[in-house]
């Protein structure tokens, strides 16, 4: 549910873009650094966002890239140790879940003896 709300989302964002591109055709002056140049407002704009967007792209994935490395160095980490990845975490989940399940159980327990003392 979470993708199609970013989905959603995008294609307000991308439709609001295009709009607001279409609207401001006005030919505008662009410099550059070596000269200038005059271009349609709507190309300038879309040139923009997809410039932020290919930015914001990048700056993402070296992100991901960085954190995956992380996850292969914690691994062999854990495999030099003798233990395996997957029986770690599977007994970090089971020791979680019976954490959760003796909190659960304290507060029902704690609750009736509420209800016992009016």
């Amino acid at each position: 549910m979470r993708g199609q709300w970013g989905l959603i989302i995008g294609i307000i964002v991308v439709l609001i873009i295009a709009v607001f591109s279409v609207v401001n055709v006005d030919p505008v002056e662009v410099n550059y650094i070596f000269g200038q140049a005059e271009w349609p407002l709507v190309l300038v704009i879309i040139f923009s966002v997809l410039m932020g967007g290919i930015i914001v792209g990048s700056v993402g994935m070296y992100k991901i890239y960085l954190l995956q490395k992380e996850i292969k160095t914690l691994t062999r980490r854990l495999e030099e140790k003798g233990a395996s990845p997957s029986t770690s975490a599977l007994a970090s989940d089971q020791k979680n879940s019976k954490d959760a399940r003796n909190k659960k159980d304290l507060a029902v327990k704690d609750s009736n003896t509420k209800q016992k003392q009016k």
